[in-house]
């Protein structure tokens, strides 16, 4: 997706090996037009999978899920990180440790927002170990809902996130997929993008 390669290429910043920095557009602040484009390229891809639901985590997921919802007409439900007062009855649960942060949170979706009746698009912003998405899948699983596919905006190729998604029989749909982060340069898989650029910062 051209859109989302040059965002990268002209607001990332690559921290480490293995932490890209996107907090200028995706993650802390959010690009609209960026996410509409993202909506719509998500939308075409599983348009014809019958979706229900989209379920996603908080709180990185939610802009690229929200748009995509708004493209194939159906509701977005996110998985909390955070106990609420009103969200403490009839949960799915599941854990998630995030090696970004080092810690393992206990994510929760109410059983009155998905179902065995439901077809559901997993989405999330980066796949990187599959941790997150792995969450998901669970909670998905627990509901007996259907699980069609799952959207990521950005996947690091070089971890193993994607591959175990996919030696499980899930239909992993990336929009762009990062083949190495080194030397203040991402590089990103020939499918995506054919060359090395370096970063303006």
């Amino acid at each position: 997706m051209k859109l989302l390669i040059e965002k990268i290429n002209n607001e990332g910043i690559v921290l480490s090996s293995s932490v890209l920095k996107v907090d200028s557009f995706l993650n802390h602040q959010i690009d609209p037009q960026l996410m509409h484009e993202i909506g719509k390229e998500f939308a075409s891809r599983f348009e014809d999978c019958g979706i229900t639901k989209i379920l996603t985590i908080e709180s990185s997921g939610i802009a690229p899920a929200v748009m995509t919802g708004l493209q194939l007409n159906v509701p977005v439900v996110f998985a909390r990180k955070r106990k609420s007062l009103t969200l403490v009855n009839n949960l799915y649960t599941a854990s998630v440790y995030s090696f970004t942060k080092e810690e393992t949170s206990e994510i929760s979706v109410s059983n009155q927002y998905i179902s065995e009746n439901d077809k559901v698009l997993i989405m999330d912003d980066f796949l990187a170990n599959g941790q997150a998405a792995l969450g998901l899948v669970e909670i998905a699983e627990k509901a007996k809902a259907n699980i069609a596919g799952i959207g990521i905006v950005i996947e690091k190729g070089f971890q193993d996130g994607g591959s175990l998604l996919r030696e499980k029989g899930y239909r992993v749909e990336s929009l762009t997929t990062i083949s190495a982060l080194e030397n203040g340069t991402v590089s990103f898989e020939k499918n995506t993008f054919s060359k090395k650029v370096e970063l303006t910062r």
